[in-house]
């Protein structure tokens, strides 16, 4: 197993941009205009890059009949260790691939490829590490791996609640994973990820007798900013609350699958 992961694994090294210098969207153009007798820089987005290459992914997945899920989350939610669980319980009846966006280890893509599914690596430690994944880098990742013999590529997108959110990526459907110790202001704080996703994974609630997180409160917080967005309780570590997450995936993989 550890040579077929070896032997899969690839790193791309690429960034297009430091951590957080924020130019995202494929850039910005600035035109000069005039008003009056004074001149007025106008900043405007006129390319967006990334969602020409977005589009022509995601013409590739759907005619391959892949269904792929874009995975994100802030360090240490247990993103993961999710993955793995829901890896074992998924496949063999669903052919999967793993997509891993990390700034420069293979830790996460080491414990993936435990699981028998082809996984490639994404590293973006050049330049200090892009914060996100973009569409261009996914390609090339996708350039690795077999698609008529994929029915589900999960990536796994770089620990940030903030950028990853901003940029589409070719995916059918969006997953946040917040883990309530992180605490149940997070939806509040950052509203865009879970205004972008298609539904959220509450995770580690076998820690909540230990913790004073608000669940009516994050679940309120959630329905505000995305109303009727489907929200799981789950442990990674218990598989609590697994079995509902892996009904409404497998639903989603199917309804592509039967199109």
């Amino acid at each position: 197993m550890w040579f077929f992961a070896n032997r899969i694994i690839k790193r791309y090294h690429r960034g297009h941009h430091g951590p957080h210098d924020h130019h995202h969207g494929g850039g910005h153009d600035v035109e000069t205009k005039k008003s009056g007798t004074r001149e007025i820089k106008v900043v405007r987005r006129v390319l967006d890059a990334n969602d020409i290459m977005a589009g022509r992914m995601r013409a590739v997945f759907a005619e391959k009949g892949v269904f792929v899920l874009n995975m994100m989350s802030s360090p240490g939610s247990g993103k993961t260790t999710t993955l793995q669980k829901t890896l074992a319980r998924i496949m063999p009846g669903l052919r999967c691939a793993v997509i891993v966006g990390d700034i420069c280890t293979t830790v996460d893509a080491d414990r993936l490829a435990l699981s028998g599914a082809p996984v490639v690596q994404i590293n973006t430690d050049e330049f200090g590490g892009d914060c996100h994944l973009a569409a261009h880098v996914v390609e090339k990742a996708v350039a690795d791996l077999d698609l008529d013999n994929i029915d589900l590529l999960i990536v796994e997108n770089i620990g940030n609640l903030v950028c990853p959110a901003e940029f589409d990526i070719g995916e059918d459907k969006r997953v946040v994973v917040l883990s309530v110790t992180e605490g149940e202001d997070k939806p509040a704080k950052y509203p865009l990820m879970f205004r972008e996703c298609d539904a959220t994974l509450l995770n580690k609630i076998d820690l909540l007798p230990y913790l004073d997180f608000d669940m009516d409160l994050a679940r309120t917080s959630i329905a505000n900013i995305h109303p009727g967005m489907p929200v799981f309780e789950i442990s990674a570590k218990t598989e609590a609350g697994f079995d509902d997450w892996i009904a409404w995936l497998e639903a989603q993989v199917k309804e592509k699958l039967k199109g």
